[in-house]
């Protein structure tokens, strides 16, 4: 699927954030009803920083978890989520359940991977097989197709694939290759040569060392193997676009037969491939033809063994977290130069992520029977109506679309397939083994049935009923193949959502994230699409000018936003979630208008109606990175850091500016006519 979660990747699909996300964010841990006054700084002017106000006792007081990359919002409903799950999982894990029942696999699996007493005693024997075969290598061809093998369990990072909407002909899938092949987050930290890009690298380096050495390399042996694997990748590095660049959806787009792509990769040897991987099409969609360019000739240019120390190096790695302690500890201590994190999370939470992972929708059915009432579905289906209305009524107020085009938007707009908590269809996990002692097999099973349930649908019909995430995730998406949002069971609770809430606390937290996940469809990238989800231009052409001034704005105004001292918001990486946030606070708004309580001018708590809705929706942004989570974020994550998902929106608000008083002279006071409006 086209998805961004937790990690960037480079497709599409745009999700709500894109963070590693932790522990709770509340001062004192507990639940606090509609909003956290207590939270507030209230000694700073709304006007001068409204993160701070509405957020600034709270990021005095809230401490980081030594286990999580920040805190706040997000990182207290996923570790609330985490217990929910584990609980779950234990009480699967108990007594005899029938072969193949949902309890069964899902408790089985979780209890594998917790029999860590066998972890150990196996040490790293599971990798033996695959890395014997690696070691007898001769040539470039060998190695392909022991690639091609690995490729098949997800034991190899130098093919990356999917299969998804062809983006010009919607309603069926192609194979989409994608580069890949990089440890490091993305590819410039192969060439900067500042102190902690410096750091980064030589972190990879003795990574790869740690992993030759746990086993069975001598010390020469891993020094030299490890030093191959960045040499490799920054040759490979070199054929990657930057993450800029893989915003363009048109410059993605490269269909070619399969004797096209063997002129383009003739060193791969495609025919061949794609018949050991037991994929039979005529036609492949080529994101970054470049990147495969470029592979087909370092396999034959570089030599053997650099390859086999990265191919070898690519498997560890990859294996690493279904091994012993030696080997999850060496990738924590990889990952934390990117996160922060001062120590391992427990086991369990490492197991419920797993199973998450692997048995999605068997540990989802389980969860929604047990936290997701038929009244928060109800409720969420009249939000998402209501969003849509108001967002409908927006678009035909603009001043600056033509009525024809404004037409094509709103058939877009109505188009929007619309998915809330849980799949109608669960997927069948018949084919995953289960073994309560071996988690090993357990996870090859997992990847396996992955592998096989993505190929059997080369060229065949798009299923519109497939989801992305799994119900329990915390985040939404839009996916503009499908023309789609979708709100998983997982994010539909305190602090987004909460039954005991007024609506200006509901649309100022689950409201905006609706309108969001509605504005993705209408973002630079999102608004090339049509509303059947094909990558097909439907502006009249005024008007895409118009629209590309605009966004041009946005883009100047976040590239002056400051972050760690000298580093800046990138302006055009984040620009589609920054409209996205700009759009949907306004949409939220406008459907919160026409509530009650919107119309209303009743004081809760000392506040008005439209101060409760603002400070609803900056408090659901409230969150506390660690340093190196928002250094890495920065190059590589197309969400801004939240103090300007929230100081953004609101300076080119002109509603904000009326519920707190802003004026000029006030630090976030922008001129009307600067500030960003495009929907």
């Amino acid at each position: 699927m086209r998805i961004h979660v937790i990690v960037s990747t480079v497709i599409l699909v745009s999700s709500l954030l894109s963070c590693n996300i932790g522990n709770k964010g509340n001062i004192n841990g507990e639940r606090n009803a509609g909003f956290d006054r207590a939270g507030m700084d209230t000694t700073v002017k709304p006007g001068d920083n409204f993160f701070q106000y509405a957020n600034g006792q709270w990021v005095k007081t809230a401490v980081i978890p030594d286990d999580q990359s920040g805190t706040g919002s997000f990182f207290t409903l996923y570790q609330e989520n985490l217990k929910k799950l584990k609980t779950i999982l234990e009480q699967s894990a108990k007594g005899n359940k029938p072969t193949g029942s949902m309890e069964q696999k899902v408790g089985d699996y979780f209890s594998s991977g917790m029999d860590t007493l066998s972890l150990e005693k196996i040490g790293a024997s599971p990798l033996k097989p695959a890395l014997d075969k690696i070691d007898a290598v001769k040539n470039y061809n060998e190695l392909v197709a022991v690639i091609t093998q690995l490729t098949q369990l997800e034991d190899s990072g130098l093919m990356g694939f999917y299969v998804g909407a062809d983006d010009k002909k919607s309603e069926r899938n192609i194979l989409i290759l994608t580069q890949s092949g990089l440890s490091l987050p993305e590819r410039d930290y192969y060439f900067r040569k500042d102190s902690a890009t410096l750091a980064a690298r030589n972190g990879l380096v003795k990574y790869a060392n740690t992993l030759f050495s746990l086993t069975g390399a001598d010390s020469a042996s891993a020094a030299k193997e490890s030093l191959y694997v960045l040499s490799l990748e920054s040759a490979i590095a070199a054929a990657h676009r930057t993450p800029v660049a893989l915003r363009d959806p048109q410059a993605n787009y490269n269909k070619m037969s399969l004797a096209q792509l063997e002129l383009l990769s003739p060193n791969v040897g495609w025919k061949k491939v794609l018949s050991a991987m037991h994929i039979s099409t005529d036609s492949v969609n080529v994101s970054q033809p470049a990147y495969f360019k470029a592979l087909s000739a370092l396999l034959k240019s570089q030599p053997i063994e650099v390859w086999k120390a990265k191919v070898k190096y690519d498997y560890i790695s990859g294996n690493a977290s279904l091994l012993s302690k030696s080997f999850s500890s060496a990738a924590f201590n990889f990952n934390k130069i990117f996160n922060g994190q001062k120590k391992q999370s427990d086991r369990w939470k490492t197991m419920v992520n797993s199973v998450d992972r692997n048995l999605g929708e068997l540990l989802g059915q389980l969860y929604v029977q047990q936290y997701f009432t038929p009244e928060s579905k109800r409720r969420m289906d009249e939000l998402v109506t209501n969003l849509q209305n108001a967002f409908k009524t927006r678009i035909q107020q603009l001043d600056w679309m033509s009525d024809s085009t404004k037409e094509k938007a709103t058939k877009k707009l109505t188009a929007f397939l619309k998915k809330i908590g849980y799949p109608n269809k669960w997927k069948n996990y018949d084919d995953v083994l289960v073994d309560p002692k071996n988690y090993f097999s357990n996870a090859k099973s997992a990847s396996a049935h992955r592998y096989h349930e993505m190929i059997a649908k080369v060229d065949k019909l798009v299923d519109r009923t497939d989801w992305g995430m799994t119900p329990p995730t915390v985040n939404a998406y839009y996916n503009p193949g499908n023309n789609e949002i979708v709100f998983p069971a997982g994010i539909l609770q305190f602090p987004f959502f909460d039954a005991q809430s007024d609506d200006a606390i509901n649309y100022g937290g689950i409201g905006m994230v609706i309108g969001h996940e509605m504005t993705h469809g209408f973002d630079d990238q999102g608004s090339q699409y049509d509303e059947v989800g094909n990558l097909k231009n439907w502006w009249g052409k005024s008007d895409a000018v118009k629209f590309k001034e605009k966004t041009g704005a946005a883009v100047q105004q976040y590239n002056g936003f400051t972050v760690l001292d000298s580093l800046h918001v990138n302006g055009q990486l984040t620009l589609g979630e920054n409209l996205a946030d700009i759009g949907g606070l306004a949409i939220a708004y406008d459907a919160f208008k026409l509530t009650k309580q919107g119309r209303g001018n009743e004081l809760i708590d000392g506040f008005t109606p439209d101060q409760r809705f603002f400070l609803g929706f900056a408090q659901v942004w409230r969150i506390k990175n660690r340093v190196e989570q928002i250094r890495a974020r920065i190059t590589t994550d197309p969400h801004s850091p939240e103090l300007y998902r929230i100081n953004g929106p609101a300076v080119n608000f002109t509603p904000f500016y009326a519920a707190f008083g802003v004026k000029p002279g006030d630090k976030m006071y922008v001129k009307p006519e600067q500030r960003v409006k495009i929907w």
